[in-house]
């Protein structure tokens, strides 16, 4: 029997994995169950099926697990692969997690105003960089780890780099989205090396989910 270890990203994004597993008729009872375990056994649905060793952590050691190969697949959002930079495959966008990059700021600024060097405080310098080196500007980034939207209120940064779902705390603190950037949502990931060895476990699995999803 096969069986494959995957790696997910603690929260919401592990409760909707939780929950497609189980539509596909694994047994997420223990997870389910609110146990402080981090590893779960989970059977196989039938002899010939994959068994999964499911394991919890944070986004960004979902992927050092899968890139380092002590997991075969993870579940983690885009924002974090594009931020990671990694080597591992993507191998499907599952559907869930939504929400999009954004530079955004106060309402009433006009961002690309004047000449002076561009100040922007994000979670997620690398996907700024980018961004920005895209529209050849040089910008200064200040990375921030808590409430971004903090960075224009206090007159830190002409603007923040940050993922919006509904937009509504960005309109309670007087701020707007001034330009989407791309769109985000959760992605299964495997491991190089697992994706050759295992590659029927995992091709199995997919099919799974690819029927649920359909």
């Amino acid at each position: 029997m096969n069986k494959l270890r995957i790696a997910l990203t603690k929260g919401r994004l592990e409760k909707s994995v939780v929950a497609l597993l189980d539509g596909l008729g694994y047994d997420m009872s223990e997870i389910c169950a609110g146990s402080r375990k981090l590893i779960f056994e989970v059977p196989a649905l039938d002899d010939g099926d994959v068994a999964l060793e499911i394991l919890l952590a944070k986004a960004g050691d979902v992927i050092t697990y899968v890139e380092h190969g002590v997991c075969d697949l993870g579940v983690v959002g885009k924002d974090t692969i594009l931020e990671s930079g990694k080597q591992f495959y993507e191998l499907m966008d599952l559907g869930f997690g939504k929400c999009r990059f954004a530079l955004a700021g106060m309402a009433d600024h006009d961002f690309y105003a004047g000449y002076a060097k561009k100040v922007v405080a994000t979670k997620y310098p690398g996907v700024a960089r980018d961004y920005f080196e895209d529209k050849g500007m040089d910008i200064e980034i200040i990375k921030i780890e808590g409430s971004v939207e903090l960075a224009p209120l206090l007159g830190l940064s002409d603007a923040i780099v940050d993922l919006v779902e509904t937009g509504s705390t960005l309109k309670a603190n007087g701020l707007c989205v001034y330009e989407e950037i791309c769109d985000i949502s959760a992605r299964l990931i495997a491991n190089i090396a697992s994706a050759k060895l295992k590659a029927g476990a995992i091709k199995a699995l997919m099919r799974q989910i690819e029927k649920v999803s359909s």
